[in-house]
């Protein structure tokens, strides 16, 4: 259907892999597991509750009826019970125990803390990736130099391979911090209607231990160290804040990364995949637009803007629980892990597949390396018995002659012909071209880039050799 709202992330940008992991079957499967699981967990400590019951409940986890669940909704307006009900019509042996003792959070929000988890494994592998190209990237050009830039003014060169770097040193930051909060994960549990457990130990008999083991169990089943300590009746929503701090994160470096490349596309220094049938510009036919860079900065600014959202959430929530986070974080969270999910991948894409111009970098460098280069003339002048000062201010003024020159009247930079021809300061063509080589000019890059690499990159990559390989695709 084309006469309905179509979601971009989904039918332009986002991977199906985080399109599934967000997608309503993901969600709604992952409430009748984590019935069973409750059920099991239920019926191991000790309720009377049957093993056809959940062999029942596990016949049915997939075949959700949509049309009667939507039915129920619209008379009941509550999601959970229309989804309890359906469950229950399809499993009438279990339905008396489908949800016993459980509040609709303990479906909600124990789904969102799974969802969560599965698309930071998911934003883990891109990001893995990321750094491999870069690192692939900055291995291959360590020792190509490049002019620098400060206030997008020339400054003294670096090189390509250590402007990488410190790309890479941002998503390596970003791995950190995806891991930390991966590692502190947890599932809310069942904490009941606000987070006392009374529903749980009403049930058990008034046996505490039992309402811990619950939680314990619910939490094992699903792969998670444990449940969060307390809650009211949601966990605290920092945790999606800090979730989406991360995608934040990530975004700001992905996005600072393709800043950089869009001016240096502009300068002719880098390019991004360009294929062989791609239109730059409907009107301007020679235009070759650095379109991928430009949609992870567009898509950057949307992921940067909605860590708002969740920081809103978590700071006007309610005592124990307020439903005005509800509606905001069906939106919210999944789109901040579906534009993320697209950065990653069109960053992926740009490395692997774009390209250096050298020649046009040098171009760039000789330029400016007349200027660059009048200290190193200064002091060579002088070891050979120049006065200092005279020799400065002779510089100083053939500088200024040289830049009204190229600012002016368009020409070449001069101040090297200009130096030559002045006896003062002894130099010829010869002794000129070994002062002027580039290669003392780019100071430790190469090897900064290298002990980079090898101290810090080439450990992560060979933590995460397994999530290595994967291919990014531009959809569009």
């Amino acid at each position: 259907m084309k006469d309905r709202y179509e979601n971009p992330l989904c039918s332009r940008y986002a991977s199906e892999e985080m399109q599934r992991i967000f997608s309503p079957d993901f969600k709604f499967t992952t409430w009748r597991r984590l019935w069973i699981a409750l059920a099991e967990s239920e019926k191991e400590l000790g309720l009377p509750i049957a093993q056809e019951q959940i062999d029942e409940l596990r016949a049915h986890v997939d075949d959700i009826d949509y049309d009667k669940e939507a039915e129920y909704e619209h008379r009941l307006r509550h999601d959970v019970m229309a989804h309890v009900r359906t469950y229950g019509d399809a499993c009438p042996k279990a339905k008396p125990i489908i949800h016993l003792g459980a509040t609709s959070c303990y479906v909600g929000d124990n789904t969102d803390v799974i969802q969560m988890r599965d698309g930071l494994l998911q934003i883990r592998t891109l990001l893995v990736n990321a750094i491999a190209a870069l690192a692939a990237f900055a291995e291959a050009n360590k020792d190509v130099p490049t002019l620098a830039y400060t206030h997008f003014q020339a400054a003294q060169p670096t090189t390509a391979g250590k402007r990488a770097s410190l790309w890479l040193q941002d998503f390596l930051y970003d791995l950190e911090r995806l891991e930390f909060e991966l590692d502190h994960l947890r599932l809310l549990g069942c904490k009941g209607t606000t987070g006392t457990g009374a529903s749980f130990l009403e049930l058990f008999g008034g046996d505490r231990s039992k309402v811990k083991a619950l939680d314990e169990k619910i939490a094992e089943k699903f792969g998670f160290s444990g449940c969060v300590a307390v809650s009211g009746q949601t966990y605290t929503r920092k945790i999606d804040s800090f979730v989406l701090n991360v995608l934040s994160g990530i975004a700001q470096s992905a996005s600072k990364m393709a800043t950089d490349i869009r001016l240096l596309a502009h300068m002719k220094e880098f390019e991004e995949p360009f294929e062989s049938e791609q239109v730059g510009s409907s009107a301007m036919a020679y235009k070759r637009n650095p379109m991928r860079c430009e949609r992870i900065v567009s898509l950057g600014r949307y992921v940067i803007c909605d860590v708002q959202n969740e920081a809103l959430t978590a700071s006007t929530q309610w005592l124990e629980r307020t439903l005005d986070d509800s509606a905001n974080r069906r939106i919210s969270i999944p789109e901040a892990f579906l534009a993320t999910d697209a950065i990653l991948q069109l960053t992926i894409n740009v490395i692997r597949g774009g390209r250096l111009y050298p020649k046009v970098m040098e171009k760039h460098l000789s330029e400016e390396l007349p200027f660059m280069a009048s200290e190193n003339i200064l002091m060579d002048a002088v070891e050979r018995g120049g006065d200092r000062q005279e020799l400065h201010e002779a510089i100083r003024q053939y500088s200024q002659d040289a830049a009204a020159r190229v600012k002016l009247e368009g020409g070449e930079n001069n101040l090297l012909e200009l130096l030559l021809a002045d006896k003062r300061f002894g130099l010829t063509r010869e002794s000129l071209r070994g002062i002027l080589d580039v290669r003392k000019f780019v100071g430790c890059a190469p090897e900064q880039t290298e002990e980079f690499l090898d101290g810090c990159v080439r450990p992560v990559l060979s933590k995460y050799k397994d999530l290595l390989g994967v291919s990014a695709n531009v959809r569009v």
